[in-house]
This record gives structure tokens, C-alpha cells and sequence, in this order.
């Protein structure tokens, strides 16, 4: 048996065990309660549409167990009930007495009680007790994997009205009318809840009631920015969000004391139709009687904070545009620092640019910790800022498993850093990697090989831009993060079909925004390749294909790759590490060759160097949709055209567009899906042979995907996944390959599948299986291939599994 077979039948294997958990629950824990009771098998909130019943759904009082998408099962009730009979909290408690005992009784034995072998004690100890408290406190494994049974609770769902009609008035439905009916049947309520709205209460005006004149003038500028304004329904949300908007705006300027405590809010509801007056009273503070504006006296700067001074010594100090560097040793440029600290002597006090300094100081990878506090004794303003360095010399190492073209491989990683290098914050990186991976043969179909892969990087990273910039200027950019980064690489790959050497240098500008997005520019990106093939098979292919018209072979010729590239990344709503809606877009422009534009190309020339001329677009789109705690939508559009020019009409190997693999169309094979709708030769099965990957210079594809939480670390999802590569111009050999806008979306392929990914917080093992569902190179008439669908791997309508590391996006 393959390994891949030996993979997918544990994967089914998994999912039996989930199924027959499912069938064991008896119909949502029905088994498990007492004569008389229900189960809360469903509810629902209809409403006339004015708000949303998902919304209203949030603030019910007793939630349904949870189920597996639409099947009327809930293993999680199974496993909590069945832990449950396990679970003896009486015995763990004293379980955990008398280890407790047994661990402090072997370190009262040690001779030194504070010692090294004290302390491994003390660890193991207090290892072995978090382990018990967690079980006392949340049950066993079955326990947290699962939730105990919904026994339905009559009073819970009076408590729902009552809180449904809360939400409602603070939605400005003032008059709104909650309901509900139940049906108990077969140990089973099903409870509806009816919610008559009625007319949403308008904002008539807002009522400004400020007892300090100086604050009312400072926030008056900001009327029109009130999230509260005339004829809109009345929002107790937006209420809160208003508060919040003031006190924000007002500890930006200057008003360090300030407390949205001090802002109260009433609501007039005398007007008639329907009409609210809203009134906001801003209150001084009891001792002072007034809110005071802080300006800051002086900005002091301690770079070493927490370090042990040399016996005998205190700390020099420097005053560089106007702020005090306070050090035992003089080691960092205070220009670079001043860039990245936006407080200044007798400027307002601002708490974001208090946040920003703390950031922008943390960027620089240099200290340990960055704390800012504010000390008002004496009658002073002062603007501490204290940071801890860390190590000037740090290395790490990195032993795991990467997954390439769906294919895992172990790999070693080493990586030393050597911080402030020049004196200037600088940071020198260098890296090695090793590994092994399991890629699909260029060359054979079906065939899996090792590849080894070496590289090391070196780079220099600068805190600032190296361009000839004034000092207000680099003042006003360390806002944005700037950095200068220079790099030499060397990487080496060896298949069976070739070897590739590859050389690269670059240099490239990095900043990002205030909202968190990212941009880079490179003005010079160079690399050698240098490539030798070693397989015949793949060399006849090569020279059958550039016989027939296709220049694929020039990409494994000695050649050298120049190009102007740059990129932003744009986040929206943290994508990524929120469980609210989010975004992000990623967009890479190129410019391959530009240089050989001014310059003479003899060079390559005489040394028969190819020399590409190339552009290239792509962007990436990704859509984070949570619908509860448990479930999520996430979906995503890529795409991209790579064009040549010049003489030599091909790209470099790497430039090119690949469909297919983990991250792409997952029911084809990595790097094997199209162009187009060219069908591949026949194999001995008299199926299409997918031994050569497929490049292509322009790339549609698009996957969505339900995400859902399962049981404890095991998560779910059903994916759709489509798309295609295709040639930007017509190749006599490849009929079809190439992009039209007449027949295009006709061939676009289809695969949907299920995914299991095991969460262990460290990484997450993602396991794909798809099929496909719609095959472009079928022909016309014949494309819809799901009632070919069969579990024989072999086959090209068999299932393929994508072993992958991360979400696939």
C-alpha cells in the first residue's frame, strides 16, 4: 500500500468514527434525559424584516446543542455524557492532594531547596497540577470535547422575551411586541419566537450639554463627525460607540485625565411621531472643577531600562531635538530613535501618538519591551519612555515538516541575527535551510520524488530610507515603518529531472500604513540561474515541445532574470487573527528586464545568458466571513498575467502560473491543471497523462470554503474550488490552451471536497480531499464529470488528497 493510500484510508477511517459517534447520540441526547424533560432541538426568531433575526437570535437565553451541518445529530452531547460517567471529580481532587504531597515532600528532601534540582521539581510539579485543574475544573477529554445535553427550561425562554424586548428598545423599537410559541413532541421543543416590531423611534436632535466652555469649543469642530445625527433610528450602540468616538478625540488632545465616565446621555421621549430628543452631558471633575489640557515639559528616553549598571556608574545623558536619552552605554543612533518617537516638549498630550511611539520603537526588532508612562508630580508633565535591549546576538534553529506542491518533507532551518551592527538600529540576518521534499514528477505521471532544496540569505536591514530625504521628512516617515533592506541569496534544488542553481541580489524599499497595510518597492531584483537537466525523459519532452512550438526549454537554459517589482498588502479588519468580517488584498506588479532597456545586452549576449523581458500583474483577494462561533465562510479570487516580450517570447520558470495543489484547485494534481481546455495525451488507462506540469501566463481561480468547528482541536470544511491557466497567445500544438474571451468561462474547472485540519495552536495539519467535478479538457458536452466519481486513486476521477501546513488562505 502507497503511503497516499495509506493516508486517505486513515481519513476515511476518522470520519467513520465521527459518523458512528453521530448515530450513537440517539437523535440529539434524547437518551440522556430524565422522564418529562425535553430536548431543545430547535429555535427560531421571525421578525417583519426591520432587524436582523440572526442579530435578535444572539440575545436568546438558552441555545440548541450543536449539530454537524444539517444532520439531526449531536456527537458532542455523546462525548460529554459519555466522559460524564468517567468523570469522578471527588477522586481527581484527591488525586491532586496527594501528588502535591508527594512533589513537596521530594523537594523539602533536597539539600538545596532553591537549587537547580529543586526547580525541575517545582516545574514538573506544577505541570503535573494544571494538568488536574483543568480536569476539575472543565472535565476530561470527552467532557470538553462535547457539551452537556440542552434540556429544555420553560423559564430560560421567558428570560429570552424579556431580553429580545431589550434588544429591541435598544434599537429604538420602542413598542415592539415579543412572543412565542412551543411544540413538544417526541422529547423534542421546537420553540418559535414572533417579533412584531412596530415603528422605529427617529433621532429628532442631538443636545450638546458641555458645563466646561473651554472642552465644548475643543470638541465643537467635531459636531459633524457625531455618530448620532437627525433622522436616523434612535441606536443605543451607537450611543456607546459616541462616547467612546469623544473620549478618543479628546485624550488626542490634550486632555490626558479625561474619562468617558464623566459622559452621561438621556433621551427625551416626549416629542410626538415617533421622535427622540437625545442629550449629551459632558460633567467636570469634583476636586479640579474643570478639565485640564496637558502639555508636555520634557520627553525622557531611557534605551536601557532593567539593565545592571557597572559597579560605580550612572546613567550619561543627551539631549537630541529636545528629547533626553538617558544610557549606561552610548549604542544607538538617537536620530533613527528620535524618528520613531512622536512626543515632544510642549506639545499636547495625544494617546495615539503615545500607542504610535510604543509601536513604531517595538518595529525596530532592537528592545525587549517598550513602556510609556506619564508623571504628573511637582506640577510637571513628563513623558517617560523606558526600553530593555535584546540580545545583540541571537540564533535559532528550526527542525519541521513543509509541505510543497501538497507533498510534506522535513526541513532544517538556521538563522543568526546580530542587532545594532552599525550603530544605526541595523539588523544583519543570516540564513540557512535545509530540506527534503516530496514533489510530483515532472516527467511521469503519478510519480512522487524526493527533492532537495539548499539556500542561505543574507541581509541587512536599515530603519530607515537609504535615500537622500531632509530630517523632517525621515521625522514624519518613521510613522510609517520605513525600512531599507539589501540581500544575497544562493539556492539550490535538485530533481530528478534537473538541478537549479540559482543566485539572487536585491534591494527593496518597506513601509506600511497607519491601518496596518503594507507596501514594498524594489527598484533592483537580479538573479542567475543557472539549471541542468538530468533526466532524458524530461529533456525529449522539452525538445518535442519546443519542436512543436513551445519555447518551455529556454526557462532550464543559464540565464539571468532583472526586474522592478512592488507590492501591497491591504488588511482589513485584521484578517486573520479576528473573528469579526475581514479582508485582504494582495497586489504584485513586475516589470521583468527593464534594465537591458538602458543598457547594452552584449554581456549576455557574448555569454549566452537568456535574457527576460518580461511584465506581470497578479492580485490576491481574501473574505473572512464568521456566522457564529462555530462556523465560517472564507472565500477567495486570484488571478494574474504574466506577458513577454522581446525576441525571446518566454518567461522565466518560476514567472509563470500554475493551477492545481493545495492552495489552488485541490481535485487536481500540483501544477497540473490546463491551460485551458488542451487535453493532455492518453495514458495506458486511456485517461489524460499528467506527467508535465502545466505553466500558463495568465490565472483565474477562486475557492470558498465552510469552515466549521468539530471537536476539540479537529476542525471541518466543504470547499468549491475553480479556476484555469492559459496561454496569452495561440500555440498550434496545444489547441485550446490559449485565452478567449469567447469560450474562457467555459473553461474553468470545478473540484469541491471535505477537509479535516487538526489545530495543535503550534501549526495546523491540513488533510483536503476533493474530486472533480467539472473537467474543461473533457470534451465540450462531456465536462460534468461528477457521475464518475469513484475512490480508486488511481484513477483521474478518483479522490486527491492535499496534505498541507496553514489554511490554504
Amino acid at each position: 500500500m502507497t503511503a497516499y493510500a495509506s493516508i486517505l484510508k486513515r481519513l476515511i477511517s476518522l470520519l467513520a468514527i465521527v459518523i458512528t459517534s453521530m448515530s450513537l447520540s440517539a437523535c440529539l441526547g434524547t437518551r440522556f434525559i430524565e422522564e418529562g424533560e425535553y430536548v431543545l432541538f430547535k429555535q427560531k426568531v421571525k421578525t417583519t424584516k426591520k432587524v436582523s433575526s440572526d442579530e435578535l437570535a444572539n440575545f436568546l437565553a438558552q441555545k440548541p446543542n450543536r449539530k454537524i451541518l444539517v444532520f439531526p445529530f449531536s456527537p458532542y452531547v455523546f462525548f460529554y455524557e459519555t466522559g460524564k460517567k468517567r468523570y469522578d471529580k471527588v477522586a481527581l481532587i484527591a488525586k491532586r492532594d496527594t501528588l502535591q504531597q508527594e512533589f513537596d515532600a521530594k523537594i523539602q528532601a533536597l539539600p538545596d531547596k532553591k537549587g537547580k534540582e529543586a526547580k525541575k521539581l517545582m516545574r514538573k510539579r506544577n505541570r503535573k497540577l494544571a494538568k488536574l485543574d483543568k480536569q476539575i475544573e472543565e472535565g476530561n477529554i470527552r467532557m470538553r470535547w462535547g457539551e452537556p445535553v440542552s434540556v429544555y427550561d420553560s423559564s430560560l425562554t421567558q428570560k429570552s422575551v424579556e431580553q429580545l424586548n431589550i434588544a429591541l428598545f435598544n434599537k429604538g423599537y420602542f413598542n415592539a411586541e415579543v412572543s412565542y410559541t412551543e411544540k413538544l413532541r417526541h422529547k423534542r421543543a421546537r420553540i418559535i419566537y414572533n417579533v412584531t416590531e412596530g415603528k422605529a423611534q427617529k433621532v429628532d436632535s442631538l443636545i450638546w450639554n458641555i458645563a466646561d466652555s473651554v472642552l465644548a469649543q475643543t470638541l465643537l469642530p467635531t459636531r459633524e463627525k457625531s455618530l448620532i445625527k437627525r433622522g436616523q433610528n434612535y441606536n443605543q450602540d451607537r450611543i456607546i460607540e459616541e462616547r467612546n468616538r469623544v473620549e478618543s478625540y479628546l485624550k488626542n488632545n490634550g486632555y490626558y485625565d479625561f474619562s468617558k465616565q464623566y459622559i452621561s446621555f438621556q433621551v427625551d421621549t416626549s416629542l410626538s411621531n415617533q421622535k427622540v430628543r437625545v442629550i449629551m452631558n459632558i460633567a467636570n471633575p469634583g476636586k479640579r472643577g474643570y478639565h485640564k489640557v496637558f502639555t508636555l515639559d520634557s520627553v525622557i528616553f531611557v534605551t536601557d531600562a532593567n539593565v545592571t549598571a557597572p559597579k560605580g556608574s550612572k546613567r550619561s545623558f543627551r539631549v537630541i531635538d529636545n528629547i533626553t536619552y538617558q544610557f549606561f552605554q552610548e549604542q544607538y543612533s538617537k536620530k533613527i530613535l528620535g524618528a520613531r518617537v512622536f512626543l515632544r516638549p510642549d506639545s499636547v498630550y495625544s494617546l495615539e501618538n503615545t500607542f504610535n511611539t510604543q509601536k513604531q520603537i517595538a518595529n525596530l526588532d532592537v528592545f525587549r519591551f517598550v513602556n510609556i508612562n506619564y508623571d504628573t508630580t511637582g506640577g510637571r508633565f513628563i513623558a517617560n519612555i523606558f526600553t530593555s535591549p535584546l540580545p545583540k546576538f541571537q540564533t535559532s534553529n528550526e527542525v519541521g515538516v513543509n509541505v510543497n506542491q501538497g507533498f510534506p518533507g522535513p526541513f532544517y532551518n538556521l538563522s543568526f541575527k546580530n542587532r545594532n551592527i552599525l550603530g544605526g538600529l541595523e539588523i544583519l540576518e543570516l540564513n540557512f535551510r535545509a530540506g527534503i521534499e516530496g514533489v510530483a514528477s515532472a516527467a511521469s505521471e503519478g510519480q512522487l520524488y524526493q527533492s532537495q532544496e539548499l539556500g542561505t540569505n543574507l541581509s541587512l536591514t536599515f530603519p530607515q530610507f537609504l535615500f537622500p530625504l531632509s530630517n523632517t521628512l525621515k521625522l514624519k516617515l518613521g510613522e510609517v515603518n520605513p525600512k531599507t533592506r539589501l540581500q544575497i541569496g544562493y539556492n539550490y534544488t535538485n530533481r530528478p529531472e534537473y538541478i537549479r542553481r540559482t543566485s539572487k541580489a536585491s534591494f527593496t524599499y518597506n513601509w506600511q500604513s497607519k491601518r496596518n497595510h503594507q507596501f514594498g518597492f524594489s527598484p533592483g531584483d537580479i538573479s542567475y540561474i543557472d539549471s541542468r537537466i538530468q533526466s532524458t525523459v524530461f529533456q525529449e519532452q522539452l525538445n518535442e515541445l519546443e519542436a512543436n512550438g513551445n519555447n518551455l526549454i529556454q526557462s532550464f537554459r543559464p540565464s539571468f532574470v532583472s526586474s522592478i517589482n512592488g507590492y501591497g498588502v491591504f488588511n482589513f479588519g485584521k484578517y486573520g487573527t479576528d473573528q469579526n468580517k475581514s479582508s485582504y488584498l494582495r497586489i504584485f506588479l513586475e516589470s521583468g528586464g527593464t534594465f537591458s532597456d538602458f543598457s547594452d545586452t552584449r554581456y549576455f549576449e557574448e555569454r549566452n545568458l537568456i535574457h527576460y523581458r518580461f511584465y506581470k500583474v497578479s492580485a490576491d483577494f481574501r473574505r473572512y466571513y464568521p456566522i457564529n462561533q462555530y462556523n465560517t465562510i472564507a472565500f477567495r479570487v486570484n488571478g494574474g498575467i504574466a506577458q513577454p516580450y522581446g525576441n525571446l517570447f518566454v518567461l522565466p520558470y518560476e514567472k509563470y502560473f500554475f493551477a492545481g495543489g493545495s492552495s489552488s484547485v485541490r481535485a487536481w494534481n500540483p501544477r497540473r491543471l490546463g491551460p485551458g481546455s488542451y487535453q493532455p495525451t492518453l495514458n495506458d488507462r486511456g485517461e489524460f497523462s499528467y506527467r508535465i506540469e502545466q505553466p500558463g501566463e495568465i490565472l483565474i481561480e477562486s475557492s470558498v470554503e465552510f469552515r466549521r468547528k468539530l471537536i476539540g482541536f479537529i476542525d471541518g470544511a466543504l470547499f468549491l474550488d475553480a479556476g484555469n491557466v492559459w496561454s496569452s497567445r495561440k500555440i498550434e500544438t496545444k489547441p485550446g490552451a490559449d485565452f478567449a474571451v469567447d469560450r474562457f468561462y467555459k473553461e474553468i474547472a470545478l473540484g469541491t471536497g471535505f477537509a479535516l485540519r487538526f489545530d495543535f495552536s503550534f501549526l495546523i495539519l491540513r488533510l483536503d480531499l476533493a474530486f472533480k467535478m467539472y473537467d474543461p479538457a473533457q470534451d465540450e458536452g462531456k465536462r460534468w464529470v461528477i457521475d464518475k466519481m469513484r475512490l480508486d486513486t488511481k484513477s483521474n476521477f478518483g479522490p486527491t488528497l492535499n496534505i498541507g501546513i496553514g489554511y490554504p488562505f
